[in-house]
This record gives structure tokens, C-alpha cells and sequence, in this order.
């Protein structure tokens, strides 16, 4: 279950595999200068948030991503190794396609990479324990990350979060569910 406190997550800005369609995974892939000027943009929206911590995963993209915001919040970053992206094995740098479904729906195990639902179970764990540390918090982290948000608050884990956007989940309360998660990027 979800942690039920108000909480931001951004993705990380874009790589080179992000617009190749390539599975990063666990592979360590940088910022391209169109992901930098992204998380710049991030940050500029995250300078009026007052951030308490910023999580991070360990891998350069988010952790990049997430010292650009900081140096706009001056939020002390939490690096936390589980909310690295899933482990694809044998199929990261490989372009999404059939088999990355296949994955999803528990048909396919490529070698060497996590299970899906293993890897929501490790993702949804890695949100809550950073929603323990001081907040408000912002999560930086990767898409695949935010499937276990959106099962676990929006239901839907077809669409994709773009890179570099800001989003705001709050609680369910009588007036809002979780899914009412607001775009914050300028």
C-alpha cells in the first residue's frame, strides 16, 4: 500500500536511449543536453516548493537530475538504491517492443532481468521509504519507478510520465482520489 502523505515525483530529463526507445534499465546512461535543459526547467518549478529532501536513485540520470533541483531548493538529496529502474537483463539497450509487453503481462522473462510484479513490489517499497524522510518530498527517479504510483494511486499504468515533469500526488480525501496528480513543470 501506498504511503498516504502528499509527496512530488519527477522522472529524470532525457538520455539518448530515451529517444531511441531503447530499455535503459539498470544501465547507467547520462543526461543528453536536451534532458539537462529539462531538469533545469524542473528546477525552476521545484525553487517555489520547499523541498525537505530530495530521493534519489543512485543512477546518473535521476541523480543528475535530481542536483540540478537541488541547487534551485537547496533540499538535501537521500540517494536510495531501490528506486533504481528495473533490471532488464540481457535486453537493456534493446528497443521496447513485443517483448518488453510480453514482460509486462509475465509472459517473457528475458535473462537475467527482475519480474514485474518483483520489481513493483521493490519500487513500491523504495517510494515508501522515501516518503519517511522529511518532507515535502520530491522523488526523482524513472519511469518504471512511477508504475508502482500509478498502480497503487492512479490504476493506470499505460501512460507514460514524461520526462523532466513535475508531478503532485495528495491523499485521498472525500473531495479527491489519489489519481488527481496536477502537472507542476512550468
Amino acid at each position: 500500500m501506498l504511503t498516504e502523505t502528499e509527496f512530488y515525483f519527477v522522472r529524470h530529463g532525457q538520455t539518448d536511449w530515451n529517444l531511441a526507445h531503447r530499455a535503459q534499465g539498470q544501465t547507467d546512461i547520462s543526461l543528453n543536453d536536451d534532458g539537462r535543459r529539462e531538469a533545469h526547467r524542473a528546477a525552476r518549478a521545484a525553487a517555489t516548493l520547499g523541498f525537505g529532501t530530495i530521493c534519489s536513485s543512485p543512477l546518473s540520470r535521476a541523480r543528475e537530475t535530481a542536483e540540478i533541483i537541488r541547487n534551485a531548493t537547496d533540499a538535501r538529496i537521500e540517494v536510495i538504491d531501490e528506486l533504481k529502474e528495473c533490471s532488464w537483463g540481457e535486453r537493456e539497450g534493446d528497443v521496447k517492443g513485443e517483448w518488453f509487453e510480453r514482460w509486462k503481462r509475465g509472459l517473457e522473462q528475458p535473462p537475467g532481468s527482475e519480474p514485474y510484479d518483483t520489481f513493483l513490489d521493490r519500487a513500491l517499497n523504495a517510494i515508501n521509504k522515501a516518503l519517511s524522510y522529511p518532507g515535502p518530498i520530491l522523488i526523482v527517479a524513472h519511469g518504471g519507478i512511477y508504475w508502482a504510483v500509478q498502480l497503487h494511486a492512479t490504476r493506470n499504468t499505460d501512460e507514460s510520465l514524461p520526462n523532466a515533469t513535475i508531478v503532485k500526488h495528495t491523499p485521498p480525501s472525500e473531495q479527491f482520489p489519489w489519481w488527481t496528480a496536477s502537472n507542476v513543470n512550468i
